[in-house]
């Protein structure tokens, strides 16, 4: 949790809002690789890249 409080802090200083939905986006492209990486859905995920 102190990663995520530095790296508000940071972002709160710095005026660097744009962040959020970079690393948003970058969090749940994260989570569905890792949930389809045994299933069925697989091949369906690799046409998106």
């Amino acid at each position: 949790m102190s990663i995520l409080k530095e790296l508000w802090a940071y972002m709160k200083v710095r005026k660097k809002f744009w962040l959020i939905p970079v690393i948003l986006m970058m969090l749940l492209l994260g989570v569905i690789i890792v949930l389809a990486e045994g299933s069925a859905v697989a091949p369906f995920i690799y046409t998106l890249f």
